[in-house]
């Protein structure tokens, strides 16, 4: 009985593997720096103290035909807005709490056709403070992402490797064609 040897040969595909393979672990890195990232966003957000605050005397706001929002609202995980004392910054009369309304996220709009463009505002509200917890996951998440910033050096290096190996594949296949002369030394 004759054995026949048979070798898989990739005719034409040179590199083929090694790009294909490349572009793989790219593609799962890519996918491991989402995952870890949107991990680490939704931890530095869990780990945030809840603080109460309280402002007094917030300048610059008004009671008019539009609505205000003060400054704070903005603070991460804003909450339990209170506003205490709205006061007329022309005459320093107290506003009674009948000629606005307040909103959860901070606002306050005008009840009355009375307006006042210039008030003090008074308010208390709770909010997300950052911590030694939030600090790190903030590092870690953004050291993660960073990863990302490597990608055009993989590519060049795997390119690198591709043209190499191809070069390699080329000159070997024109020595055993036999269009070569061996030099004689």
């Amino acid at each position: 009985m004759r054995t026949i040897n048979k070798m898989k040969t990739d005719n034409g595909v040179a590199g083929l593997t090694i790009l294909l393979s490349l572009v793989t672990m790219l593609f799962v890195i890519g996918l491991l720096v989402m995952i870890f990232s949107l991990m680490g966003g939704e931890l530095r957000d869990a780990t945030f103290t809840t603080t109460s605050a309280t402002v007094t005397n917030e300048t610059d706001a008004w009671i008019n035909t539009t609505t205000f929002t003060v400054d704070n609202a903005e603070a991460q995980d804003f909450a339990s807005f209170v506003v205490t004392a709205v006061y007329n910054n022309s005459d320093g009369v107290l506003i009674s709490a009948g000629n606005y309304t307040v909103g959860a996220t901070g606002t306050l709009t005008n009840a009355t056709t009375t307006t006042w463009n210039d008030v003090n505002v008074s308010y208390t509200y709770s909010y997300g403070a950052e911590n030694t917890a939030t600090g790190v996951m903030n590092d870690t998440t953004v050291g993660l992402s960073g990863v990302t910033d490597w990608y055009d050096i993989f590519i060049v290096i795997g390119s690198m490797v591709v043209l190499i190996l191809l070069t390699v594949i080329i000159i070997t296949a024109i020595s055993k064609s036999g269009l070569m002369s061996k030099a004689s030394a």
